[in-house]
C-alpha cells in the first residue's frame, strides 16, 4: 500500500497503463450516465452537482472531454437509464472491512461476479451494514501544494468545517463533511482543487500484518469488473 494518506492508499491513485485505458473510461461512462439520470435528466454539470463530480472524476484520470461530452449526450438521450449504483459490503483477509461500489444493469450478475472474487482471495460477502459503520461518507478536496498557500489552505478547510487535512509533499488532502461539498468550488473561489469527489473514509484503520500482498490481490480483482469503479478499506 503506498503512501501514507488514507485517501492515496485506499483510492490507489496510480498512473493509468494505455491498456487500462478503455477499462477506466468505461467505468468513468457509466458514472457519468449514472449521475445524469440521478439528477434527473439534468446534462448541465452547473445545475447536477453528482455530474459534476463525476467529470472533476473523469478527469482525474485523463478521460478526453470529447469522450466526456459524448457519455454526457448520451445520457441525455435516455441511453443507460437501468443502470443502478450499489454499495456492497464484505472481509478480506484477516477480517479487512471492504466497501466495493458498483454501477450495475445486472444486479444478480455483479453480485455473483463480486462474491466470486472475494472468495478466491479469502475474503467474503456481508450482509447490509457489516462494515459500512466503520465509514463515514464524506467529501475529499485535494490541493497541489505548489498552486496555494498553506495559509489559504487552511483558510478554506476552516470555513467548510474540514474533519481533517493531510500534508504530504505535495499536496494537501482536505477530508469535509458530505453535506458541504456543494460548497467547495464557493470557498474555494482563490485556488484551484486538483480534485474533489465522494469518499468513504475508515473510522479506524487495521494493520494487516503479513497479509498485505494478498489484499492488493483482491482489490486487483475487484477493480478488473468491469461493474466496479471504487474499492474502499480500512487498511492502514
Amino acid at each position: 500500500m503506498s503512501g501514507h494518506s488514507k485517501w492515496s492508499t485506499i483510492k490507489r491513485k496510480k498512473g493509468i497503463k494505455d491498456q487500462q485505458r478503455s477499462s477506466v473510461f468505461s467505468k468513468m461512462a457509466r458514472l457519468i450516465t449514472t449521475a445524469v439520470h440521478e439528477g434527473g435528466g439534468v446534462t448541465d454539470p452547473e445545475n447536477n452537482f453528482k455530474l459534476r463530480l463525476a467529470i472533476e472524476r473523469a478527469k482525474s484520470v485523463n478521460m478526453p472531454r470529447d469522450t466526456i461530452d459524448r457519455a454526457i449526450e448520451k445520457a441525455g438521450g435516455g441511453e443507460g437509464q437501468q443502470l443502478k449504483e450499489i454499495l456492497y459490503e464484505g472481509f478480506g483477509p484477516g477480517g479487512v472491512a471492504l466497501l466495493i461500489s458498483v454501477i450495475t444493469d445486472n444486479t444478480n450478475r455483479t453480485h455473483a461476479d463480486v462474491k466470486q472474487a472475494l472468495e478466491k482471495q479469502g475474503g467474503k460477502m456481508g450482509g447490509h451494514n457489516a462494515v459500512a459503520y466503520l465509514f463515514q461518507k464524506c467529501g475529499v478536496v485535494v490541493f497541489n501544494a505548489s498552486s496555494a498557500s498553506e495559509e489559504k489552505i487552511f483558510a478554506f478547510a476552516d470555513k467548510i468545517g474540514a474533519l481533517d487535512i493531510e500534508e504530504e509533499s505535495e499536496r494537501y488532502v482536505i477530508y469535509v463533511p458530505f453535506e458541504n461539498i456543494g460548497k467547495v468550488k464557493e470557498l474555494s473561489s482563490d485556488i484551484q482543487a486538483q480534485e474533489i469527489d465522494v469518499f468513504y473514509r475508515p473510522l479506524t484503520t487495521v494493520d494487516p500484518k503479513g497479509l498485505q500482498d494478498k489484499i492488493e490481490t483482491l482489490i486487483d480483482r475487484l477493480e478488473d469488473l468491469e461493474e466496479v469503479h471504487t474499492v474502499y478499506t480500512n487498511v492502514r
